[in-house]
């Protein structure tokens, strides 16, 4: 594999002065030779001026978090990192890649996840180069690479994990969504090493039931919302029960038997758990009558 080599190339500004000055010499000189009518002298100045405009060629800019990779005749030679302005060989050729960070938003991916539910998954990949060498040299264009193996990962990704949990600690990408992202930067990770990238952050920006089962998932969600708020009713009106009967037999307010006891369990139990305002019931008589 190619890796990245830093190198140092001249400082421009001093490159541009001196090759200047050398260019404004040599064209006095030739003038000078030439009203002098010296052949030889003409054909030297006019060498060092052509030879002066070919090394001013070897000037370029780096911007700040840009790197330029130089080539001589196909081979890598090194990447300038530095920003400002500079000079290197004039034959070397020069490709200039960015190191800012940079983010994308996959597409809408329509994937089954674990247990084979229709889903549309979509995600925010983060990433930057940190090699010039192996994004350049090692992959076909490095911008499409990470596109293309990003909505790879989160295809496997989606695959791994059901869209919500049934059972307790299970991981789910609906619940765990700090988990998932973790894992989701690791895969998309390991798919891009290889193109001299490194990724910063990856998360899932958007995750829905497909459309077909969206109405059945909908009312199985309300179903299980209904069951949970249904049972901590339910336990909630227990423990009051308990505790009435408990403080009513501690104060010696009323001596309940067992069918009283449940009578007046079964009443408050009416109470606390239905969902709409009891109507209270006078009882002149007795329990036996």
């Amino acid at each position: 594999m190619i890796r990245e080599i830093e190198r140092r190339a001249l400082n421009g500004v001093v490159s541009v002065l001196v090759l200047l000055a050398v260019s404004g010499l040599s064209t006095w000189q030739l003038v000078v030779a030439a009203r002098a009518s010296a052949t030889l002298m003409i054909i030297a100045w006019a060498i060092v001026l052509v030879v002066t405009m070919v090394l001013l060629g070897g000037l370029f800019m780096v911007q700040p978090n840009q790197g330029n990779a130089l080539l001589l005749f196909g081979d890598y030679v090194g990447t300038v990192k530095s920003a400002g302005l500079w000079w290197a060989n004039p034959f070397f050729s020069k490709q200039p890649v960015s190191l800012r960070v940079r983010n994308f938003e996959t597409t809408k991916l329509k994937v089954n996840d674990h247990d084979s539910n229709p889903i549309e998954i979509g995600a925010v990949v983060v990433w930057q180069v940190v090699d010039t060498a192996e994004a350049l040299f090692e992959v076909d264009s490095y911008e499409n690479y990470v596109h293309v193996q990003s909505e790879a990962a989160l295809r496997g990704l989606a695959n791994q994990y059901p869209y919500d949990a049934r059972d307790d600690g299970q991981v789910s990408l609906s619940r765990n969504t700090a988990d998932v992202a973790a894992r989701l930067q690791a895969e998309i990770q390991d798919r891009l090493a290889k193109a001299g990238v490194k990724v910063l952050e990856a998360r899932i920006s958007h995750l829905a039931y497909a459309p077909e089962i969206a109405s059945v998932m909908l009312r199985r969600q309300q179903a299980s919302a209904v069951i949970a708020a249904r049972q901590q009713i339910v336990d909630g009106a227990v423990g009051m029960v308990e505790q009435a009967l408990q403080q009513l037999g501690a104060r010696q307010i009323v001596k309940l038997d067992d069918e009283r006891r449940a009578a007046m369990v079964s009443n408050l139990l009416v109470v606390l758990c239905s969902d709409q305002g009891t109507q209270p019931v006078v009882n002149t008589g007795t329990l036996y009558q």
